[in-house]
Parts: structure tokens; C-alpha cells; sequence
């Protein structure tokens, strides 16, 4: 099968109109998500007595336990979620221009 003549082969007018809109929202969404880490992680307190507790062994502590409950716990979350989602979207992104090259 000769696969250089798949890849220049004509593409069909839908994807030549919708794949450059698709690639267009996936960079304006990664670069949304960028900035929402990048304030996430400037509005997180800094807590250098985090890692006193590794000598003691102990983190029994409601704080602890309730960790996912406050607004450091919520800005973890959303600094995952949107670590997740910039992940996703590049794979999108870089598939589209596998897909389209125009």
C-alpha cells in the first residue's frame, strides 16, 4: 500500500473549513488554562512548616483530614484538572494537524 499517496491525498471541503476552527478554540482553551494554573498556583499560601511532620510521622490533624475542603484543596483540584485538560487538548491539537495539514 503506498502510504505517501494517503498522506497527500485531497481532503474533503468540511475539513478543510472545520479543522483550522477546531485547531483555533483548542489553542485559545489551552492558553485559558494556562493562565488559571498560573493564578491557581500564585494564590496558593506558601507553608514552609509543611514538611516539619515528615520527622514526627504524624498528620492526624482535622486540617489534614479535611484538606480537600478548603480553598488550598479546591485550588490543587484545579490545578489538576486543568494540568489534565491542556494534556488532552495538545494530543487534540497535534492530532488535527496529522489529520489536516492545509
Amino acid at each position: 500500500m503506498n502510504y505517501f499517496a494517503l498522506l497527500n491525498a485531497p481532503v474533503s471541503n468540511w475539513v478543510s473549513t472545520t479543522i483550522p476552527v477546531v485547531q483555533t478554540v483548542l489553542i485559545s482553551l489551552i492558553a485559558v488554562l494556562a493562565l488559571a494554573i498560573i493564578i491557581a498556583v500564585l494564590c496558593q499560601p506558601s507553608n514552609p512548616e509543611q514538611g516539619m511532620n515528615v520527622i514526627t510521622g504524624s498528620n492526624d490533624s482535622f486540617y489534614a483530614k479535611n484538606k480537600g475542603s478548603t480553598r488550598e484543596g479546591r485550588l490543587n483540584k484545579l490545578i489538576i484538572i486543568a494540568s489534565i485538560c491542556i494534556l488532552v487538548f495538545t494530543i487534540l491539537y497535534f492530532v488535527s494537524f496529522a489529520i489536516y495539514r492545509g
